[in-house]
């Protein structure tokens, strides 16, 4: 009886170790170094790669127009079908600043009975949905639009280029984007979708332009690594529970002279006692009778004239205190009065 659970035994050491080793030769197959494919038309990226190489890829550059059908081959290279169903895809880095998105070609993808195809300019719908793989994405320079669940659970994702060119961020479409640490939204856009980027948990860095007037549903719900949020002037609607589980926030500058319409529970589940709110100076009444009120510490700050981006410059600082006129060593959370050697002085918000 022993030695037949002994051979038991050893038969399972046995096929564990073959396991390793096969897995092992896959991985040994991956190509690592980037690939470099020039399309000289769309639709012939399968003709480019082949189904041998299809999913030893980790690195690529497309150069030229896609379609329907190169980006139902490019998300299984990633680790997703045209259904978004899993697939042997190992792509990793994927490097579409050279490339144009066109119409034409096959459905790009098919979900719920839905069936989406490419468009010029527009990152489809559901464009990279699941691809938890993917670490690292620069879009086409040229895309206006990133459809919705574009980047739905693309929990790897570290480094993303967002282009100039985008104007529109749809609903969920960095849901669930764990891995992101940083983000800057670009200057053009003016809405940020429903649940945008709800669950982006990892973010602890965020730029919203002053172009954005609204901020939708649940639009940062869950991004718990926030630690400060600047709200620009431009902002005039703040939806549902668009801060709800920012519990991580301890300060908000907030630009707007008149109060956004706000929806219920803007910031449930944020810290209300430990988060500092920043409205401009002769508002404060009005931010605490809103939503706003929430928190327990809102202070008045002189919200003209303040730098919220700081640039490179030839001046050099000379000196730097406090809005008390206390001289500091190094920058101090909150605003700074900073002395330049040109003899300009400038108000800095430090996050």
């Amino acid at each position: 009886m022993r030695n037949f659970t002994f051979k038991r035994q050893l038969l399972f050491v046995m096929f564990m170790l073959l396991g390793c080793l096969s897995i092992q030769a896959a991985d040994d197959d991956l190509i690592t170094k980037q690939i470099t494919i020039k399309l000289d038309e769309a639709g012939t990226l399968p003709n480019k790669i082949g189904s041998t190489k299809k999913y030893q890829i980790t690195n690529l550059k497309i150069i030229g127009e896609i379609n329907g059908t190169d980006w139902c081959f490019i998300r299984e290279m990633a680790g997703r079908n045209y259904e978004l169903l899993k697939t042997a895809g190992k792509l990793s880095i994927l490097d579409l600043s050279d490339a144009r998105i066109v119409e034409g070609g096959g459905p790009c993808v098919s979900y719920h009975g839905n069936i989406w195809h490419t468009s010029n300019y527009e990152l489809c719908m559901y464009a990279f949905s699941g691809c938890s793989g993917l670490t690292s994405l620069t879009i086409p320079s040229c895309v206006t639009e990133i459809g919705s669940y574009a980047f739905e659970d693309c929990s790897g994702l570290t480094s993303l280029i967002i282009p100039s060119s985008v104007t529109s961020i749809g609903w969920y479409a960095f849901e669930g984007c764990s891995g992101l640490t940083s983000l800057t939204i670009p200057s053009c856009v003016t809405s940020i979708g429903w649940s945008a980027f709800s669950g982006c948990s990892g973010l602890t860095s965020l730029t919203i332009p002053s172009s954005v007037t609204s901020i939708g549903y649940y639009a940062f719900s869950g991004c718990s690594g926030l630690t400060s949020l600047t709200i620009p002037s431009s902002v005039t609607s703040i939806d549902d529970n668009a801060f709800s589980g920012c519990s991580g926030l301890t300060s908000i500058y907030v630009y707007p002279e008149k109060v956004p319409i706000l929806g219920t529970g803007v910031f449930s589940g944020c810290d209300a006692k430990n988060c500092t709110v920043y409205v401009p100076t002769g508002t404060y009444d009005d931010y605490w009778l809103s939503e706003f009120g929430y928190f327990e510490n809102i202070v008045e700050f002189d919200a003209t004239g303040i730098d919220k981006v700081t640039t490179s410059t030839d001046a050099k600082e000379l000196s730097r205190y406090s809005v008390n006129g206390q001289r500091l060593s190094a920058p101090a959370k909150g605003l700074n009065i900073v002395k330049y050697s040109d003899g300009s002085v400038k108000k800095v918000a430090v996050q």
